[in-house]
């Protein structure tokens, strides 16, 4: 049977200890994402691995009439402002209270955190509940890591999150939320939920799912949704946002109470049993360049090191300097930094132009301790408009435009810098700046896991360095004040007592 069902999405991943909050320019220019779209033209990211791309895709080949309201996301960062939040999820409920449809989707992160709402899915969910009712399902898809709380879970009617980090699998989870929905509305019964919040916070570099032990959590999980489990779902957390409900949960749905219970406990007790497995051994900036030096003399192909602690992707503005003192301290040669977010960079060099050699100060505004500008004399070796699009495995095919984009080096260095904050997630973000990344001995990316996707084909080793940075990849150093007491703020760690 066919439905008519509103979507819209709306994407923030809030780092509250970051310096930078997320503003309503931020969500129009997409920063990284998908520019903010609306109305029809929302419809045209079937074709992006997005979750709402995967929904509309499952939606037509079904026959559904899909009303689109609006689609943003903005780079994590610290809070949304109050401006943004209201002016994008007052269109979202105003859309729901003209009625006319059957169902609601939403394509939502789960960890987001407003300057005036510590739960921003949460205030979301339940202001279209009262909205539209008790009759009218609502159905959303979260991202892995989505700091799920209870009121998100009474909210909605069924919640969806990814299985994959990196998240390879976002459409999938869009077409997974989409079989949900239909079968609340052809069903017209509810699921019954189970859900159990774990006791500690696991370092984000412990959720790649191309590595143990997530690798077999996950196993476990698609395991056990069978029969009367109707669907499960884990999400690690986002251990950056201090309030009280930050951290790992698993919640499931069914048709028999017990046996989404029994799923959920059985899930549960794996986790508190590999506990200590969850821990990240971290790297000093020195030693990963040493160690990616010496592996890379003889082999064939990249060490790539992920500087952690600058990703974007988690909250930093990815313009810190700690790696790039290493790898001139130590003498590298072939290698190559990306993305440092500097459009006064930027824009010098593009008014100098390629072959130029000019003095500027590079990035290191992070405020954070140990940090600093690092001023020095850079040959402009490549320069573009910053457009490309995203061709491995996450968010491929999406069109991307980081402004001017230019390619400087320094000693044995290509840094590639962008006049926009993007995560380095594909190997497109290096070639936009001229730069080969499979030419290079070493690769120092910004990012924590994301990367993997499109990187580890061409890499020989992965290293996990951690320079000094805004997005602590340890939370067990964060300054929590906020935290439910009891919860242990690294695997095997310290209890928060408030």
């Amino acid at each position: 049977m066919a439905f008519k069902i509103l979507i819209a999405g709306f994407q923030h991943e809030t780092n509250t200890f970051a310096p930078s909050p997320a503003t309503y320019e931020s969500f129009v220019r997409g920063e990284g994402h998908p520019a903010m779209t609306r109305g029809d033209a929302v419809l045209a990211l079937r074709d992006v691995n997005l979750p709402i791309g995967g929904f509309i895709l499952a939606s037509e080949q079904h026959g559904h009439a899909l009303m689109p309201v609006i689609w943003t996301a903005a780079s994590p960062s610290a809070q949304v402002t109050e401006d943004a939040y209201e002016r994008i999820a007052g269109e979202i409920v105003a859309a729901a209270g003209a009625g006319g449809f059957d169902a609601i989707y939403l394509d939502l992160h789960g960890a987001m955190v407003a300057q005036h709402v510590e739960d921003g899915e949460g205030e979301l969910l339940a202001r279209l509940r009262a909205k539209v009712g008790a009759s009218v399902p609502i159905v959303a898809s979260l991202d892995l890591h989505a700091n799920v709380t209870e009121r998100m879970l009474a909210s909605a009617d069924a919640l969806v999150a990814y299985r994959t980090y990196p998240h390879v699998d976002m459409a999938a989870a869009g077409a997974r939320a989409e079989r949900l929905l239909a079968r609340l509305l052809d069903e017209r019964r509810p699921l019954v939920r189970a859900s159990r919040r774990l006791p500690f916070l696991i370092p984000i570099n412990g959720m790649c799912t191309l590595l143990e032990p997530a690798r077999s959590m996950y196993e476990a999980l698609g395991a056990l949704e069978k029969d009367q489990v109707v669907s499960l779902s884990f999400a690690p957390g986002f251990p950056a946002a201090d309030f009280p409900e930050c951290g790992p949960v698993i919640w499931g749905y069914g048709d028999n109470a017990a046996a989404a219970r029994a799923a959920v406990d059985a899930l549960y007790d794996t986790m508190l049993r590999d506990e200590a497995l969850w821990a990240v051994p971290f790297l000093s900036p020195t030693a990963a360049v040493t160690e990616a030096m010496r592996l890379s003399a003889t082999a064939q192909k990249p060490v790539v090191i992920a500087d952690t602690q600058d990703n974007p992707g988690a909250g930093a503005d990815s313009n810190t300097t700690g790696m790039l003192r290493a790898l001139l301290a130590e003498g590298a040669q072939d290698a190559a930094l990306g993305l440092i977010w500097d459009p006064e960079a930027a824009a010098q060099a593009h008014a100098a132009g390629v072959g130029a050699t000019l003095e500027l100060t590079l990035g290191g505004r992070s405020n954070v301790p140990g940090d600093t500008p690092f001023a020095g004399r850079f040959e402009v070796v490549a320069l573009s408009d910053g457009r490309c699009r995203y061709d491995g495995p996450m968010m491929h095919g999406m069109q991307v435009n980081l402004g001017p984009v230019a390619c400087l080096k320094i000693g044995g260095v290509r840094i590639a810098v962008s006049s926009t904050k993007a995560q380095m997630l594909d190997r497109n973000l290096y070639r936009v700046a001229g730069i080969e990344p499979e030419q290079m001995k070493i690769l120092v990316n910004k990012s924590s896991v994301h990367f993997r996707a499109d990187f580890e084909p061409i890499a020989h080793a992965v290293l996990v360095a951690k320079a000094p940075g805004p997005m602590t990849a340890d939370p067990g150093d964060l300054p929590w004040t906020r935290l439910t007491p009891g919860i242990r703020t690294r695997p095997m760690g310290a209890s928060f007592v408030g």
